[in-house]
């Protein structure tokens, strides 16, 4: 395979196979050609993440940032589940994983791979462990919600109790409809500033906030850093993959 799998320094992504973009936002790679120190940050998702001589670690779904010390020549590739298709992909409640980077081995083993395999290889081996697995339909239809309506909404229209609601969000993301929906605004300020806006006010408007001062306290509480600080961190590295070992 080509593009994405190629080891060129950097992070890059790929588009999921038609056939599993209903439970993979994308598989990427990430070669490193110096020692740094990487600010993963909460996206809401779970990776399963192959690193060379060392084999591979899921990352379950975070609610704080996490730095990833990387060294020189460090060469990893990842497939990511989208929010919600993290549990049923990988075959246990996702709120067991949260926070945590634990061995695939210990998981599911059908996304170990060889730590020596050649990138390529790697790829076509994590689509061939996420084929065939669905994610909880009516969790995935939830998370499209969790930003326009409340609990107990979306429990109403999808006829559920907000119990079970709760329930499966917490097995099939890793945490609650309100972190879910916490997350992902923060993510979409994230997007807008590796798209390389910088315009705080504008920014936090555009993403959900109430004001720039909301933007900054979640901004410090998922990623420990202001927003300021955030957006200078992710300009001088580069766009920060959410490659966590």
């Amino acid at each position: 395979m080509t593009g994405p799998t190629t080891s060129a320094p950097g992070y890059r992504e790929m588009p999921a196979p038609k056939a599993l973009r209903d439970i993979v936002a994308c598989l990427w790679i990430r070669a490193i050609d110096s020692e740094e120190d990487v600010r993963i940050v909460p996206d809401g998702c779970a990776d399963v993440v192959w690193q060379r001589g060392r084999g591979v670690t899921i990352a379950g779904p975070d609610t704080d940032a996490k730095i990833v010390s990387c060294t020189r020549d460090d060469l990893l590739v990842g497939i990511r589940f989208l929010p919600g298709a993290g549990g049923a992909a990988l075959g246990l409640p996702l709120d067991e994983l949260r926070n945590l980077r634990v061995a695939a081995a210990d998981v599911e083993r059908a996304f170990v791979v060889d730590p020596d395999c050649e990138p390529p290889d790697v790829v076509e081996r994590f689509i061939s462990a996420a084929a065939d697995r669905e994610a909880d339909p009516l969790v995935s239809e939830a998370a499209r919600r969790i930003e326009r309506f409340d609990v107990r909404t979306i429990a109403r229209e999808l006829w559920v109790s907000e119990r079970q609601l709760r329930r499966r969000f917490n097995s099939a993301v890793g945490y609650g409809p309100r972190t879910l929906a916490r997350v992902l605004r923060f993510h979409r300020f994230v997007e807008a500033v590796d798209g390389g806006r910088t315009d705080l006010a504008a920014l936090a408007l555009d993403s959900g906030y109430a004001d720039q001062a909301h933007l900054t306290r979640e901004t410090t509480r998922l990623a420990g850093l202001s927003p300021l600080a955030l957006i200078r961190a992710r300009t001088s590295n580069g766009r920060a993959a959410r490659a966590a070992t």
